[in-house]
């Protein structure tokens, strides 16, 4: 309960600037979609800890903006995504086995981001801040074994509770953020982000009947997009 409430906290945070520049600032309303595709790189923060290296994977989907307010020179909008991803981690296995581990988590992912940009508003480069919460849908996953014949008597701290285990909680979610630039043309809105994903969620069971005292994705990804304008501020 402590973590949603948490969650919800941050969540709102988030968007607060954002209404209040609604209520003094020059309003905007642009509004874009289109598509995104990217690289994902993540490790899963366990308690008890479990080595890893990052589990890099594609990730694609659908955005939605809305530019709804110019602040002196702060441009700001609401982004909506839809994402697919492969989570998960990789295991460093340092015990003497030639054992190797890989686990895929597939996950559809809404985040929902306060943007701000400064820069040219049209016909031009801005520099991009995004930052708000994000939900997970977990689909489905896959694990791989490898190496030796399969060993786990000598993993460090006895931690194999892992290995052939779904998750227990379908939902993620947590807090989302990033850096970017945008380049405006004539054709559309070219975005080239770079956004850390900080899991609030834990993938297993998290109480005293399970394993794992924490379980969540943190996640680096790498993505461009294309948005082109379906309404446009007459005037500018």
């Amino acid at each position: 309960m402590a973590k949603i409430l948490r969650f919800l906290y941050i969540a709102a945070w988030c968007v607060l600037p954002g209404s209040v520049m609604a209520q003094i600032g020059e309003h905007r309303s642009d509004f874009s979609v289109g598509v995104s595709a990217g690289y994902s790189m993540n490790k899963m923060d366990f308690q008890p800890s479990i080595k890893q290296a990052y589990k890099g994977s594609p990730t694609f989907g659908f955005s939605m903006r809305y530019v709804c307010e110019k602040y002196f020179s702060t441009i700001c909008a609401v982004q909506i995504e839809a994402n697919y991803t492969s989570l998960g981690w990789k295991e460093v296995i340092e015990d003497g086995t030639l054992n190797t581990y890989s686990r895929s988590l597939n996950y559809v992912q809404v985040p929902l981001l306060m943007q701000m940009g400064w820069g040219r508003e049209h016909r031009g480069v801005k520099f991009l801040f995004e930052a708000g919460p994000q939900i997970g849908l977990y689909l489905g996953g896959t694990e791989k074994r490898g190496g030796s014949e399969w060993d786990t008597s000598h993993r460090p701290n006895n931690v194999t509770h892992q290995y052939g285990k779904d998750p227990d909680n379908v939902f993620d979610y947590g807090i989302t953020a990033g850096l970017g630039l945008e380049l405006s043309t004539g054709i559309g809105h070219f975005l080239l982000e770079g956004r850390y994903y900080y899991g609030l969620g834990d993938v297993f069971d998290n109480s005293k009947k399970g394993f794992f005292g924490r379980s969540a994705n943190q996640t680096i990804v790498a993505k461009l997009t294309y948005l082109f304008d379906l309404t446009k501020t007459k005037g500018l």
